[in-house]
């Protein structure tokens, strides 16, 4: 006979395989679409690619050569001569609406 302690053990256990197997299967496919991205050169016809693309948009791409940043390079406080420019920019804009069903008084 099963105890119900070792059926809860069971099926939490299935839950959790499931749920990493999840997790591992969505980083193996990003892993994989880095390793498929293409290598392009840091020229003048970068910003025409990047513009002639759907959304204006490149999800996965390596760059080689030199990039500089905007302003200034991002330097290390624990490493000296360690810099860097910020990689992704992530923008979110919250807009309230106004909704005169909803207003309660």
């Amino acid at each position: 006979p099963i105890t119900p302690g070792e059926l809860l053990c069971l099926g939490s256990s299935l839950a959790f395989s499931g749920l990493f197997y999840y997790l591992y299967r969505r980083k193996a496919r990003v892993v994989a679409r880095i390793q498929e991205a293409p290598k392009l050169q840091v020229d003048d016809n970068l910003p025409a690619l990047v513009s002639a693309t759907e959304g204006r948009c490149l999800p996965y791409v390596a760059l080689e050569g030199i990039v500089l940043p905007a302003q200034a390079a991002l330097t290390s406080h624990y490493h000296e001569g360690l810099q860097g420019v910020i990689q992704k920019l992530l923008l979110k804009e919250h807009r309230l609406i106004w909704n005169t069903l909803v207003r309660s008084w």
